[in-house]
């Protein structure tokens, strides 16, 4: 079933797991996360950037279509989006959430350009993830550096001024490969959940370690983002095999499941697997439209 994240991170939450944020950038590479999905019985989110799917509205009917037609609860997240444009051609688009990065501006800025998108969104019933303190480049990346780490009393402050849905924080983690493992910060991650009312999203979740990730969904951390690690085993499966003369006709076979192998992965280190059931069958996406839902 289609569904925004919101009510799927809010369980989790509640739960103490975390949903997975899979990157996918056609048909192919929806369909494989789904059908992982499928097979761990789970919730999963599905990532994509604008700038990443050749046709961003095709991209959305098509993934909505496979996530209408889902066993488990899928959601559609346009990630990263920098711009009020890429913002917007996300809801036309058709995903139910956006995710709104302004995490490069002054806190004034990132507040009032997220500020006017919620309202947008919230509008047609689009939930609202952005960011506060910021995830860099794990290639310029200091695994123990201390900067752009999310504040907490600044972090339920930003909030409350925006009304966003859910909030993606700096506790150590970057974006891409890294060079040993990041020293995440789970002191920091408790003081968050414990004071931020929102759901807490995790990015640059590929190649910070298994434990580290599991305990991030212990500790209050509601959706991680993958990227780098499911075409890294979709590279590795490819190197494992012999693709020269007719071995060249399993490119495709082997790229598969590769990418599969890392989601299938992940749904455990998130304590996802097997938790395919929503509270209350009725998504965020209806909730905002018909606020008397809520007591269904």
């Amino acid at each position: 079933m289609l569904t925004s994240m919101i009510p799927l991170m809010k369980k989790a939450r509640e739960e103490g797991y975390c949903v997975p944020a899979m990157s996918a950038s056609d048909e192919t590479t929806a369909r494989i996360i789904i059908q992982a999905a499928e097979k761990k019985n789970a919730p999963v989110i599905l990532i994509c950037m604008k700038n990443n799917a050749r046709d961003i509205v095709y991209f959305g009917r098509v993934v909505s279509d496979l996530a209408a037609h889902a066993t488990v609860p899928v959601a559609l997240c346009l990630d990263h989006s920098s711009s009020f444009e890429d913002a917007i051609w996300g809801i036309k688009a058709g995903f139910t959430d956006i995710m709104v990065d302004r995490s490069m501006l002054s806190y004034e800025e990132n507040v009032a350009q997220v500020s006017e998108l919620v309202k947008i969104a919230h509008a047609v019933g689009v939930g609202v993830e952005a960011e506060l303190g910021h995830v860099g480049v794990a290639d310029n990346y200091d695994v123990d550096g201390n900067t752009g780490l999310t504040d907490p009393e600044e972090a339920v402050r930003f909030v409350k001024e925006t009304n966003v849905d859910a909030l993606a924080v700096a506790v150590g983690t970057a974006h891409g490969a890294y060079k040993g493992l990041p020293n995440i910060r789970f002191e920091l991650l408790k003081e968050l959940r414990e004071k931020v009312e929102v759901p807490l999203v995790m990015h640059g979740g590929s190649g910070s370690g298994d434990e580290n990730l599991t305990k991030s969904a212990q500790l209050g951390i509601c959706k991680l983002n993958i990227a780098n690690d499911l075409y890294r085993g979709a590279i590795e499966e490819l190197e494992a095999h012999d693709l020269t003369g007719s071995g060249a006709y399993g490119l495709f076979k082997h790229l598969y499941n590769g990418y599969e192998k890392v989601a299938l992965h992940y749904f455990d280190v998130c304590l996802a697997t097997n938790k395919n059931d929503i509270v209350k069958n009725v998504s965020q996406r209806e909730i905002n439209l018909n606020p008397e839902l809520k007591e269904v």
